[in-house]
């Protein structure tokens, strides 16, 4: 029994979120591979190989892969999974489109957002928004997982020494092409991987609100995120979504502000190791989950909340 573990990556660097699956996958079984599907991606291999714990590290580098294109990149997963009992990928966007197309190829049922491993067949994975934790045995011949990053600790970057195989295998899809992205650019830390998130809602009142965010979270090295509310409202671009459908946050420190705590988003923070929130409703749901709650107008509380730092 191995395991192999999709590496998530932009053709230079190693997604933190891929260490968090490698954890997920040598509780599993201690003989763990890792794919890195790219173009240009040696780079990725390398550091996939000083992985600690890792024996082996496929590389695909062709150019049918250059955008992880999931028509392209679900074949060629399926394809090597044949050699392995179990197929794991954190719990992202591309995680979340590769693997059910995975599960399809091989006619087996994925299980996602896996937040804990009971043994190489049963998990448990958060449903109705968290609320519930399911636990979920699984007979296929080969177990396809996407993992809760926020459930695992990352695995230790250096230390390991595992070979690279190079693949020779292509499978550029015909149905779909790569037209273009447009990548949100910040100075501040990366969402999921911050250590310190200030969170705003719908009580921001407009996007330019959101400045005082922004200022808090430069003196503090924090990530900034919102609720769907505000999403929706246009305050803010989606990549900034925190909560059930957006991206699941694990900080040191959440801070969250104007924001009731409706169910979804409660989903997607209720981790973080301490949380703080400022409403000016007693009654907000987000008090409920608040290890530290202020009850006042954030309007007043953010400038002096700035001026104390």
């Amino acid at each position: 029994m191995s395991v192999l573990v999709l590496a998530e990556h932009d053709n230079a660097t190693l997604n933190v979120a891929t260490l968090n699956a490698v954890t997920a996958a040598q509780q599993i079984d201690s003989s763990v591979d890792i794919l890195v599907a790219g173009s240009g991606c040696q780079a990725v291999a390398d550091a996939a190989a000083q992985v600690a714990g890792i024996g082996k590290v496929l590389l695909a580098d062709n150019e049918a892969y250059a955008h992880a294109l999931a028509e392209s990149v679900a074949p060629l997963l399926a394809e090597v999974a044949a050699g392995y009992s179990h197929v794991l990928a954190a719990a992202t966007t591309t995680g979340k489109n590769v693997l059910p197309r995975v599960g399809a190829l091989l006619d087996v049922q994925p299980i996602s957002d896996i937040s804990a491993v009971v043994d190489a067949a049963t998990f448990k994975r958060p449903i109705y928004a968290g609320n519930v934790i399911a636990t979920v045995k699984s007979n296929d011949s080969i177990k396809v997982l996407t993992v809760r990053g926020t459930a695992f600790d990352a695995a230790a970057a250096t230390g390991g020494s595992a070979t690279i195989e190079a693949l020779g295998a292509a499978h550029a899809s015909a149905t779909s092409t790569f037209v273009g992205e447009e990548v949100a650019v910040s100075d501040r830390p990366d969402l999921t991987a911050a250590s310190i998130v200030v969170s705003g809602g719908r009580g921001m009142g407009n996007g330019e609100n959101f400045d005082m965010l922004y200022s808090i979270a430069d003196k503090l090295g924090a990530a900034v995120g919102a609720s769907r509310a505000a999403v929706d409202a246009g305050f803010v671009p989606n990549d900034m979504q925190v909560g059930q459908t957006g991206k699941i946050v694990a900080p040191d420190l959440y801070i969250a502000v104007g924001i009731s705590g409706a169910i979804q988003h409660l989903a997607g923070m209720k981790d973080s190791k301490v949380i703080a929130a400022i409403n000016k409703d007693e009654e907000a749901p987000i008090f409920s989950v608040a290890d530290y709650g202020l009850v006042a107008d954030l309007f007043q509380a953010l400038p002096e909340f700035e001026g104390g730092l």
